[in-house]
């Protein structure tokens, strides 16, 4: 196992090396303000059995999970994904064991919507750029219980210091985001957690003889380019270095941070046909000569979707402040029930348009429509859409090349829409609590707070089973009634002289004659 701790400060908050404690077996401080990001690296001999078969039969698989809560980026940590679950997943050619997948999910994340890849995931168009995985999916997560209780029955073998390893999983129920990755040509699975900018007060990192691990205390630095990232501080190996090695280092990055923000939020009385209001603090470009555009990509569970159809219209998208629609998941239904949809749901590209004027908050509107979904007891279901991911993709200078850093995110859900030399400059969400409302005869669809969570929440109006007993009742009472009344119908025919009579009456209207009936 090789683990990797890294903590990025702000230059103002640069650690100083005589205040770092290194022994054969740990490395420690106190006071330490900084953002944090831990690596583990496991080899397939390490790994649980149920998950060596399901790894066997993967090409690559990415699972990202996001904390609802906001966070504060920092470089080089600054590439977003919106809130929840996403699984990226390429089979093996040829390998029939792609069903063990839905199942180790639901082990390990707790019981999620996922029946197969065939049959939940959706499919990524790898034939325009390879480096994207074949099949995506999602489901909103709030939190990692689940994980941290597999990863403790699992990973904290007596073996592995029980105290040391349960505090290190404990800490990932506080963590911004998580990664784990996996790709055939390393054979290995990583698993990256991240913590925004905090004071350590107390920190102490141990280590054992049979593991790696390496520290490294950095803080940012001008970059030397605008494609690249800089950063600065001191790098070691607990049980090789007897003091912190001093380091200085650039790299060229995709991902930056831009001093922009956003809110999301569903325009009120939002009805069936929700519209998703994106509030922007400005429109000036991330990288001055450059070829660059402003991308909203959402990612939109089953129970809501976008009709693609709409984004056709030039006069539609232009009062809207949109630009154009790029990618959308294939074989989106537009009529089916959320019920009835086997697919987790969808993801959708949009290009905005922003004002000419640089320096004002502006808006774009995004039209989506809501599923009907399954009877509930109370008459309302909450939906829970989560806040897209907004960025600038701009063209890099010719000759530049990404290769990967050692902070490199992929398969992020939108970077394989994009060419190799594109680079993107994200803008921090922030969260808008939603007020309440609801339309006379309460029974539209309206939105509720967010309680300060990067996600929006539609409360939709369905069945009620508790106020529809008595349809029940009534139904088969007419019923009943319906069938009873044939059934007289038919005795009084029956009754009046049946079936032989009417056959004698029949046979002298045809003969023609006049004769009297005895």
């Amino acid at each position: 196992m090789r683990q990797r701790i890294t903590f990025i400060q702000q230059p103002q908050d640069s650690v100083d090396p005589n205040s770092l404690k290194v022994t054969k077996n740990d490395i420690s401080t106190t006071g330490l303000k900084a953002a944090r990001e831990d690596r583990v690296t496991f080899g397939f001999e390490e790994l649980p059995q149920e998950l060596y078969k399901v790894l066997k039969a993967t090409h690559e698989l990415h699972i990202r999970w996001v904390s609802e809560s906001p966070y504060e980026s920092i470089v080089p940590f600054v590439s977003r994904v919106s809130p929840g679950l996403h699984v990226f997943y390429t089979p093996q050619r040829n390998s029939n064991n792609s069903s063990l997948l839905c199942p180790a999910l639901n082990k390990v994340f707790g019981e999620i919507d996922c029946i197969s890849p065939e049959k939940s995931f959706t499919t990524l168009p790898i034939e325009r750029f390879s480096h994207s995985s074949a099949t995506q999916y999602y489901t909103p997560l709030p939190h990692l219980n689940t994980f941290i209780h597999y990863l403790i029955n699992k990973l904290c073998t007596p073996q592995n210091e029980n105290l040391a390893c349960l505090l290190r999983v404990e800490l990932i129920q506080s963590a911004s985001y998580l990664d784990i990755d996996f790709d055939t040509i390393s054979h290995a699975l990583s698993i990256t957690a991240f913590w925004p900018q905090q004071t350590w007060s107390s920190l102490s990192l141990p280590n054992t003889p049979s593991n790696r691990l390496e520290v490294g205390i950095l803080s940012i630095q001008a970059p030397q380019a605008p494609e690249e990232l800089s950063l600065g501080g001191f790098l070691t190996v607990v049980g090789e270095d007897a003091s912190p090695s001093p380091t200085l280092f650039s790299f060229p990055a995709r991902h930056h941070p831009t001093s922009q923000s956003f809110t999301s939020s569903f325009l009120l009385p939002s009805g069936l046909h929700p519209t998703l209001q994106l509030r922007i603090s400005g429109s000036e470009k991330p990288v001055d000569g450059a070829a660059c555009a402003l991308h909203a990509h959402l990612t939109l569970p089953k129970t809501v979707f976008a009709d693609k159809y709409q984004f056709d219209d030039a006069l539609f998208l232009a009062s809207k402040n949109l630009s154009a629609m790029h990618y959308i998941s294939p074989g989106v239904d537009l009529e089916a029930p959320a019920y009835t949809v086997p697919l987790w749901g969808s993801s959708l590209l949009l290009e905005l348009s922003p004002p000419v004027a640089e320096d004002v908050e502006w808006t774009a509107e995004v039209p989506l429509h809501l599923r009907y979904l399954a009877p509930s007891e109370g008459g309302v279901q909450e939906t829970h859409i989560p806040a897209p991911v907004l960025f600038w993709a701009c063209t890099a200078e010719e000759g530049s090349k990404f290769t990967v850093n050692p902070f490199e995110r992929v398969d992020l859900g939108y970077e394989g829409l994009f060419g190799p030399r594109t680079m993107f400059h994200h803008l921090d969400p922030e969260s808008e609590p939603q007020a309440s409302t609801v339309p006379a005869g309460g029974k539209d669809v309206h939105g509720s707070g967010n309680g300060g969570r990067l996600v929006n929440i539609l409360q939709v109006p369905v069945l009620d089973f508790q106020k529809t007993a008595y349809v029940e009742f009534g139904t088969a009472t007419v019923v009943l009634a319906g069938f009873a009344w044939v059934c007289w119908c038919l005795w009084r025919v029956w009754s009046a002289g049946g079936y032989r009579r009417t056959r004698e009456r029949a046979a002298v209207v045809v003969g023609g004659g006049e004769k009297k009936m005895q």
